[in-house]
């Protein structure tokens, strides 16, 4: 198969990596890449949000399955192009896609498909929206409606921080149009975990679970991230957990998506707190997570590829997703000042000595190349996953790896996994 992947980060350089391995590959590009991904596939210089260029390309190059990243270019409709030119596509169409595009679209299908979750409300005016937080109180959440990078969700723990949020949000503008809407929600207490499922549009499949570490810094504290790093399978994520999961939140939500004439295919990840009462649906994304991506996918143990062409082509039960035993732990490694301004290109030196450290397999997310070393270029840049007997094993392999980097301008979280080996 011809397969190319759309995207330049971390959870596409794990998807590169992984796809490589498949006995039905004959060629793998990846769009734009980067240099990890160079290591793997032919990158081309073609912007993840360029439909029209990746639909040329891929009828140029008869590429059989296009394997999106990023939810941008799912939300600007790349699946919905590449149908229309009669190219496979393992992901949601533009309409689907709004399960992630729009808070406030995925509330509503949560509702009419009675899928437990946060109480809600949705605000267009930002006068109306602090009348609303002065009546309910706090702790609450602000959600920006549209995409944000991950970073358009406020846990305000007190009154002051949730004006100021939908102050930001509303008035300020700090996520452009994304935050024209809102939803603010009731905030669950519980563990969090994010549970991905494989779809072909009426069946899913079990793809792993994880937990992600979304800020910044150390004990939780400070803005939240893309991801500061994730643990495979935690141990709040038990088998009953995990099958209520599947049957309560995301079959559910396939179920309601064919009746509104718009299936679901591609990954559906759904992010959830697990309550006393059991798990309920905190959102949904239409991709794999990152870094979770980078986590789960070193302990699959069956073949990706087979899996994605399954679901694409609507056969996903003729097929099985099989996970090794042990743990997986990946620590983000980002650039200083992160996720406010940081700087660029400094570099980075030691990767083949922290690579060489037995379990481990460092992602690129935002580096670039420079006369045979690599320079920092993004705020998250390095994904260095380890996988181990167990979790305690692999997050001592991913800081050992990190103890042999030598980067001025990098750092990281040192308590990625912490409470779930009970340090």
């Amino acid at each position: 198969m011809r397969v190319l992947i759309i995207g330049s980060g971390g959870r596409e350089h794990a998807l590169a990596w992984a796809i490589a391995k498949s006995p039905l590959l004959t060629k793998l590009y990846v769009a734009p890449g980067n240099p990890g991904t160079a290591a793997l596939a032919e990158n081309v210089p073609l912007r993840a949000l360029d439909v029209e260029g990746i639909v040329k390309f891929a009828l140029e190059q008869k590429i059989d399955l296009v394997v999106p990243g990023p939810e941008a270019p799912l939300v600007a409709g790349v699946a919905d192009a590449l149908a229309a030119a009669g190219i496979a596509c393992f992901g949601p169409s533009a309409a689907a896609a709004q399960l992630e595009g729009s808070k406030i679209f995925t509330k509503e299908v949560a509702d009419a498909a009675k899928i437990p979750t946060a109480a809600w409300e949705k605000f267009t005016d930002a006068e109306a929206a602090h009348d609303y937080l002065d009546e309910v109180g706090a702790p609450i959440v602000i959600k920006a409606d549209g995409l944000a990078a991950g970073k358009g969700v406020v846990v305000a723990t007190t009154l002051e921080e949730a004006h100021e949020a939908v102050t930001a949000i509303m008035e300020d503008k700090v996520h452009g149009a994304a935050g024209a809407s809102v939803v603010i929600e009731q905030c669950l207490v519980g563990e969090e975990i994010s549970v991905f499922a494989l779809c072909d549009g009426e069946d899913a499949l079990f793809f792993g679970a994880a937990a992600d570490h979304k800020r910044v810094g150390e004990g939780d504290t400070g803005p939240n991230t893309g991801g500061m790093g994730a643990i495979f399978n935690p141990p709040w994520a038990t088998q009953e957990v995990l099958d209520r999961a599947m049957e309560e939140t995301i079959r559910p939500a396939l179920k309601e998506m064919v009746r509104r004439g718009t299936p679901f295919r591609g990954f559906l990840f759904a992010g959830l707190m697990v309550e006393a009462d059991g798990p309920k649906l905190i959102e949904y994304n239409v991709r794999f997570g990152d870094p979770e991506c980078e986590t789960v996918l070193p302990m699959l143990s069956s073949d990706l590829l087979t899996a994605l062409k399954a679901a694409a082509e609507g056969r996903l039960s003729e097929v099985k997703a099989e996970f090794a035993a042990g743990g997986s732990a990946t620590v983000v490694m980002c650039a200083k000042g992160y996720p406010g301004a940081y700087a660029t290109g400094s570099e980075i030196y030691g990767l083949d000595e922290a690579g060489a450290v037995e379990g481990v397999t460092i992602f690129h997310a935002g580096t670039m190349a420079d006369q045979g070393g690599f320079l920092a270029n993004g705020g998250r840049v390095l994904a260095v996953n380890a996988v181990g007997v167990d979790l305690k094993q692999a997050l001592g392999r991913a800081y050992e790896a990190i103890g042999r980097l030598d980067w001025e301008d990098g750092f990281c979280r040192r308590d990625i996994g912490r409470r779930a080996v009970g340090i």
